[in-house]
């Protein structure tokens, strides 16, 4: 195992702040954390166009990269363009295939035009018509972990999430995906890892996994 301090940059999911990290612990004497945050896209910027722009905030050479949801994605479409020693996913897809039908059915139809990004944009004025105290608890956790609510960038992020077209995986890419995914659900996932009762924001409540096996994964040389 080689003992040159790695460099990892954690990208969040959509709209996400880097706090959705904020339980990750990676040993310091080996690896060294940095954050990515979403900036505002260009108009009509494609995804591809986008990943180049925030390569340039990758400091580093040989880095790993590890995403989350949409950050998945985007980490993916970033290694297309520079060398990394590792590209990890979480609660993500590697291919158009692993997309949920519905959002097949966005896509085809062209109905992801049609959300209503004000709302997602607005927590306070979604506050109001939440009933429930479990309802309660999710805009709580949403007002901490909600960076972006540019409509702007939800509606490019609505957009390139839906019409990603990857055809094939990258390989030896690390997919880590939760059984109890609801966003992705794990039937249409294929070759992860798979963790039990892991949710779309596992990278928060099975932050106890993640802290006992992202080191080995991240440290492994790969194949």
């Amino acid at each position: 195992m080689s003992q040159e301090l790695i460099h990892v940059y954690l990208m969040p999911g959509m709209a996400a702040s880097p706090e959705i990290f904020e339980y990750i612990r990676l040993p310091k004497e080996q690896v060294r954390v940095h954050y990515l945050e979403w900036i505002l896209p260009f108009e009509n910027e494609s995804l591809p166009a986008y990943a180049k722009r925030m390569k340039t905030f990758v400091k580093h050479k040989n880095v790993v990269l590890l995403g989350v949801s949409f950050g998945g994605v985007l980490v993916q479409e970033m290694s297309k363009y520079m060398k990394v020693r590792k590209l990890i996913i979480v609660s993500s897809i590697k291919s158009m295939s692993e997309l949920p039908r519905h959002m097949l059915i966005l896509k085809i139809t062209k109905a992801y035009k049609l959300l209503p990004t004000q709302w997602a944009s607005n927590i306070e004025l979604f506050a109001k018509y939440a009933i429930g105290e479990n309802v309660q608890k999710r805009l709580d956790l949403y007002k901490k972990y909600l960076s972006v609510n540019d409509p702007r960038y939800l509606k490019w992020a609505i957009r390139e999430m839906v019409c990603w077209d990857q055809k094939s995986e990258i390989p030896h890419i690390v997919h880590i995906h939760g059984d109890n995914d609801a966003v992705f659900p794990i039937k249409y996932i294929k070759d992860c890892i798979v963790i039990k009762g892991g949710t779309h924001v596992m990278i928060l409540n099975k932050y106890r996994w993640f802290n006992a096996n992202l080191p080995r994964i991240i440290l492994e040389d790969s194949e």
